[in-house]
């Protein structure tokens, strides 16, 4: 099964994941520029877990997924000097302690190193469709959060979300019977992240 299919299968869940009010406000202003900072600070840590877990990801990963999984680990370190630099210029304190919903979402990754390949590379596909397509539903942002939206929605990222699905299938043999438990888990988290800032 394509791990496209989990989306069609667990739609009600994949539309709390990527069409969050968090969204919703980004798209017409009316998001508070201290949760939009809350959530940018919150996601700079999302991203230092993600790219520890991708590059035990890469290390274990059949040859043909190597190659996607690197450009994703250069493309995360990239994003990181990008954060830092998103910071600088709001006045953000990246070293502001991790919220619930970031701690648990790491935990989850750290579990993820336990699963299958296949299962692995289904959830972190996942995760990045599911960020490609809750920006893209923000599209095209109030003034304020334009930039942000363009960043998180340019066509390389696309690329590489359809990278990780080439992968993720290529690798899922039978599909696994944990992969549904998985994906919803990562539903979940996505739908706690978003409403983090609003909290």
């Amino acid at each position: 099964m394509p791990v496209a299919d989990l989306l069609v299968r667990h739609a009600d869940a994949w539309g709390r994941a990527t069409r969050h009010p968090f969204l919703d406000a980004v798209r017409d202003g009316t998001l508070p520029p201290a949760a939009f900072d809350t959530w940018l600070v919150q996601d700079a840590h999302f991203l230092t877990d993600l790219l520890r877990f991708q590059a035990r990801l890469l290390a274990r990963a059949p040859r043909p997924a190597q190659a996607v999984l690197a450009g994703g680990c250069v493309a995360l370190v990239e994003e990181l000097d990008w954060f830092t630099r998103v910071a600088a210029d709001r006045g953000l304190d990246l070293a502001t302690p991790q919220l619930p919903a970031t701690i648990a979402y790491g935990d989850l990754l750290y579990r993820l190193d336990a699963a299958d390949v296949g299962t692995a590379l289904a959830a972190l596909w996942t995760i990045e469709r599911a960020y490609l397509d809750a920006w893209s539903s923000a599209r095209p942002g109030a003034p304020q959060y334009r930039e942000f939206v363009e960043h998180w929605t340019v066509p390389g990222f696309a690329s590489y979300v359809a990278g990780l699905e080439a992968a993720a299938d290529a690798a899922r043999v039978d599909a696994a019977a944990g992969d549904d438990a998985v994906v919803l888990e990562v539903m979940a988290a996505e739908t706690a992240f978003w409403g983090m800032a609003l909290g």
